[in-house]
């Protein structure tokens, strides 16, 4: 099967090797992807494809004409096969979703928020998974723009363990227009643009001997966490601050989560010595192979490590009060003598100044995140001017240097009150922090709109014809204006039905409109090919089936 690019079929779609296909393969797959050549300018044969596969096997077909509607077939492809591999774990999760609905008897329509920051039904999202992709850094710039009150503005989300900063102008985030990618893969999913950057309160720190520190990518848990939680962590930092020579991977520990499955047999044996509540790593840690067996667990999520963090400095700083500051100075001061020598003077003095270093690398790590997501261009010859702009100095040689957003900062999630206003300043911009904003997340799910959009092209196949291309077979005119006015009706139509499938209220629908022309024509008579978007944006209604 497959079309060729003006829709016409490239070759009789083989119905009888599709089925001989499903018959062989629908015992031991849970989803199909289905991507035919050109499907955009005609989907009849991925349509008949699907309709062959549920038919045949009862099993959901992914259309890549459907998720996507650019000319890039192997995307495409790509796209609907992602689409599918994780069709089955979104349906489990709407299922646990429902059943707690049920159990509080709750009776409300379920919308899920998408990487775009619209909202969709479950049932949709259900049959379209990818379209989530990067849907709770959208709901975050959503909820954002709500608590603020502005429509232009610079969103950083800080969390445990990253930063994700994204723009929305005139209200909305702006797209990825390469698509977002997927482990790695890049799709043809509309979603937010969004840089993330491995740097959180629960980021773990290394100090330099030399002076400064560094903050690495993983998560750990918070020593004043753990303090909080089991008073004993404090007795062992102390014991191990008071042992005259000092102990291997003093102030870190390890605690399990989750039981795991399929461990090897030093992995096994290292399980067996974390408890429960939070255990020494010089406890058990002995060898590379431990350490090895020990970071498998952690990547399983069996285990969780707890060592010094951000959060730890702001403590010991008394900007953060909620959890062990005992806990958290102490790790200061073993990370101070792991790295260094700690000195005779005052412990309380030199843990500040070892969260003070913590905390400057937060804010310097901050500056080059928002400078780096905000300049749309490279940035490594510049990197001396962005440096000395983060830093706090504020001059390179003899130049003063000041680099700062143009529009305001919008600060969500836990640590963004601890350290973005101190960023502000640092940067001479605007930082807001709205009330709430701990949860803006669910804020901007609350709040997002449902916008059903529809694609429809036109192209030249020739000299006085044009070719309409929609949901069905293209349909063929001789008259331009006709075509783009038939588009139009046939986008706006759709978009519409989508928006009422979807149990959308009244709304309004836009239009947009993408051409190409000969230069010197007169009206549109020298139109070459043209693109119709039509999105109707609203409000959720309440849809019965959705219930």
């Amino acid at each position: 099967g497959g079309h060729d690019h003006a829709g016409d079929a490239a070759a009789p779609l083989d119905e009888a090797a599709i089925s001989t296909f499903l018959h062989a393969t629908r015992t031991r797959v849970a989803a199909y992807a289905v991507a035919g050549q050109y499907a955009v300018r005609n989907p009849e044969h991925e349509l008949r494809a699907q309709a062959l596969i549920e038919e045949i096997t009862g099993h959901p077909a992914s259309l890549a004409s459907a998720l996507a509607h650019a000319l890039d077939a192997p995307r495409r492809a790509l796209t609907a096969a992602l689409n599918a591999r994780i069709i089955g774990r979104i349906a489990a999760l709407i299922a646990a979703v429902r059943r707690a609905l049920d159990d509080h008897a709750i009776a409300a329509p379920l919308f899920v928020v998408k990487g775009d920051g619209t909202l969709a039904p479950a049932a949709q999202i259900a049959a379209r998974p990818i379209e989530t992709i990067l849907s709770g850094p959208a709901a975050s710039a959503i909820g954002a723009k709500f608590l603020s009150g502005l429509a232009d503005l610079v969103v950083a989300d800080i969390g445990g363990t990253t930063t994700d900063i994204a723009v929305l102008e005139g209200g909305w985030p702006r797209l990825d227009r390469e698509g977002a990618r997927v482990g790695g893969h890049r799709t043809l999913v509309q979603a937010i643009a969004m840089n993330t950057f491995g740097l959180g309160g629960d980021s773990e720190v290394r100090l330099a001997p030399e002076g400064g520190a560094t903050l690495l990518p993983g998560r750990v848990w918070p020593l004043a966490l753990l303090g909080a939680r089991w008073p004993g962590v404090i007795a062992i930092l102390r014991a191990a601050l008071a042992h005259p020579e000092g102990e291997p991977h003093a102030g870190r520990f390890a605690l399990r989560i989750a039981e795991p499955h399929g461990l090897s047999g030093r992995e096994a044996e290292v399980f067996g010595r974390i408890g429960a509540a939070p255990t020494p790593l010089g406890a058990f840690l002995r060898g590379p192979l431990a350490r090895r067996a020990l970071e498998r667990l952690v990547a399983q999520g069996a285990v969780a490590l707890g060592a010094f963090t951000p959060s730890d400095a702001a403590h010991v700083l008394r900007r953060q009060d909620q959890w062990s500051r005992e806990a958290a100075v102490l790790g200061a001061l073993l990370l101070c003598r792991a790295s260094r020598m700690l000195g005779p003077g005052d412990p309380e003095a030199q843990a500040a100044s070892v969260a003070e270093e913590v905390f400057d690398a937060v804010l310097t790590g901050s500056g080059r995140a928002l400078i780096a997501s905000l300049a749309e261009t490279p940035l490594d010859a510049a990197a001396p001017l962005v440096d000395a702009a983060v830093s706090g100095r504020g001059r390179l040689g003899r130049l003063a240097v000041a680099l700062r957003p143009v529009w305001p900062v919008a600060a969500v999630g836990g640590p963004a009150p601890v350290f973005y206003p101190a960023l502000g300043d640092r940067l001479g911009c605007r930082v807001l922090l709205p009330e709430h904003a701990e949860v803006a997340n669910a804020v901007g799910a609350a709040v997002a709109m449902s916008v059903a959009r529809a694609v429809v092209e036109i192209t030249g196949v020739g000299l006085g014809r044009w070719r309409v291309h929609h949901a069905g077979a293209p349909i063929p005119l001789a008259d331009p204006s006709e075509a783009l006015a038939l588009a139009r009706q046939l986008a706006e139509a759709a978009a519409v039905a989508g928006a009422r499938a979807a149990g959308a209220a009244e709304g309004t629908v836009a239009i947009h409109l993408d051409r190409i022309d000969l230069p010197g024509m007169p009206g549109d008579a020298g139109l070459i090919a043209a693109t119709i978007v039509a999105e109707f944006a609203a409000r959720p209604g309440t849809n019965p089936g959705e219930v």
